[in-house]
């Protein structure tokens, strides 16, 4: 009977594991090597990595199609952006060095310095949240850009490593995990992951096969209209999805493909 008890104790709180619904299905450029992902005023701002191939761009979302491209100088890395008031804040990989563009003209207008690397960006409503491929999210002065506190993520009291591109979705950041096909739900406060999404088979084996692609990386959230947005490297489509508490029916009318 203890045995019982503590095995139903242990199931009840047990980290909750989510699936998805596919809601929409668009057209993503198979060439980006996916970094920094976010949604602002109806586009799509996309960050893509290697050295020589990284850029920073402002897209269509339901074709794709790039509006507006700044290239990043080929010794850099791309990696993470967030916007704030009229300015795109970028990351990069080990250059220990971030960029600061006009987001209307993506002009540059400054540079900034971090220790450790630099994998991803989001914000909440007074301050950045940056991941930099360990079990840590480090918090930074939106106008300085200077570090201002750091929270360690664990789950059940183990912590996770690999956090990669975040994003700050109705108070709690989402963050890829490297590697992995899972995405985390983390409370910032405290750093305890209170979900974890589960989206393998979300690109199917006939994309996977017909060009080489990599690793799930890429969330975006549209607070407006209440929809995320994921996708990978090197991935040929970009997926508004659902999520779907695992256990509850997952039956759902087909969804639609828009074509760009």
């Amino acid at each position: 009977m203890v045995c019982a008890l503590m095995l139903a104790t242990h199931a009840a709180a047990a980290t909750p594991q989510y699936g998805y619904r596919v809601v929409h299905t668009y057209p993503h450029d198979r060439g980006d090597f996916t970094e920094g992902l976010l949604y602002q005023d109806g586009f799509l701002y996309e960050s893509t990595g290697l050295e020589g191939h990284s850029a920073i761009r402002k897209e269509k979302l339901e074709t794709g199609e790039v509006l507006q491209s700044r290239e990043i100088a080929p010794q850099y890395f791309g990696e993470g952006i967030v916007t704030w008031k009229n300015r795109l804040i970028e990351l990069t990989w080990q250059s220990h060095v971030g960029f600061v563009y006009d987001l209307a003209t993506m002009a540059p207008l400054s540079e900034f310095h971090y220790p450790g690397e630099g994998w991803a960006l989001t914000k909440d409503d007074h301050r950045l949240i940056m991941s930099d491929g360990t079990s840590e999210l480090r918090f930074l002065d939106p106008e300085t850009l200077r570090e201002t506190g750091r929270v360690r993520v664990t789950d059940e009291g183990r912590p996770i490593d690999n956090l990669n591109e975040i994003e700050y979705v109705k108070g709690e950041v989402y963050a890829n995990i490297w590697q992995t096909d899972r995405i985390a739900r983390i409370d910032p406060k405290t750093g305890k992951v209170l979900g974890w999404i589960d989206l393998s088979g979300l690109l199917s084996a006939e994309d996977r096969d017909a060009n080489p692609v990599d690793v799930l990386n890429g969330i975006a959230y549209d607070p407006k209209g209440d929809r995320l947005f994921v996708t990978g490297k090197l991935w040929p489509k970009l997926f508004e999805i659902k999520l779907v508490r695992k256990g509850e029916a997952r039956a759902a009318p087909k969804h639609r493909h828009i074509h760009g």
